[in-house]
């Protein structure tokens, strides 16, 4: 797998951000923007990124915390997940969505990407995920346990492009009123599709992590890869 990080000039000329770059093995392919949990552009991230360039994607993780901080890499000790949830206090939805655009718009002028983009993120990246659907020109977006997408959910009307969720059932951080929201919110759309995964907690797809749960992150995956095929390619 051909990586390397590059650098991202922020719409909103306040500067630049880095970005984890990982190409497929025929070297072009359609772009795939990876929006990151709240433990920055981590192995995890950069895996998980190699992992969908392997299917044939052009994936850029941008370091969405560089505005706090660059070049956050945190583990999952308890210290790391104090330090994580400070940088998710401190950030700004609205400036990410603007650097998921500036990232969605610089992959797209890149020449290993060969066609459309979207926008893929895990946890905070998740919500991300559902806002680009909302706010930028990504052509599919998935999002895999999104926290607070309830508290979005007026910005359903402006979505473009196709959107999938993916939904813990235990999930501590979308509890069942919140998850029942946003069900009944996207029930009636037909370009979104809303998976609940039963018996399973936040982060089920994170390999290796406490919750991983390998049927439902095959589920999940499968899934994924017909949204992002079926909007993207490669065919």
């Amino acid at each position: 797998m051909t990586h390397q990080m590059i650098e991202i000039p922020a719409s909103d000329a306040s500067g630049s951000f880095q970005a984890y770059l990982s190409l497929p093995p025929s070297g072009k392919g359609p772009g795939l923007v990876m929006a990151q949990e709240i433990f920055g552009v981590n192995q995890t991230m950069r895996d998980a990124a190699d992992a969908y360039a392997a299917e044939g994607y052009v994936v850029l993780v941008p370091d969405l915390f560089w505005r706090q901080e660059a070049g956050v890499q945190l583990g999952y000790t308890p210290a790391d997940w104090q330090r994580a949830f400070g940088y998710y206090q401190g950030f700004s939805e609205d400036k990410g969505v603007e650097d998921i655009q500036a990232s969605l718009t610089a992959l797209r002028t890149r020449p290993e990407c060969v066609g459309p983009a979207g926008v893929l993120g895990f946890c905070l990246g998740g919500k991300l995920a559902y806002l680009a659907a909302c706010r930028t020109d990504a052509a599919v977006s998935v999002s895999y346990y999104g926290v607070g997408i309830e508290k979005a959910l007026d910005e359903a009307a402006h979505i473009k492009g196709r959107l999938v969720l993916h939904i813990a059932e235990n999930d501590q951080f979308c509890p069942p009123e919140a998850r029942s929201a946003i069900v009944a919110a996207m029930s009636w759309r037909d370009d979104t599709a809303v998976y609940v995964y039963p018996g399973v907690d936040h982060a089920f797809a994170r390999v290796g992590g406490d919750h991983f749960d390998a049927a439902s992150a095959a589920a999940a995956h499968e899934r994924s890869m017909a949204a992002l095929k079926s909007g993207l390619g490669p065919g």
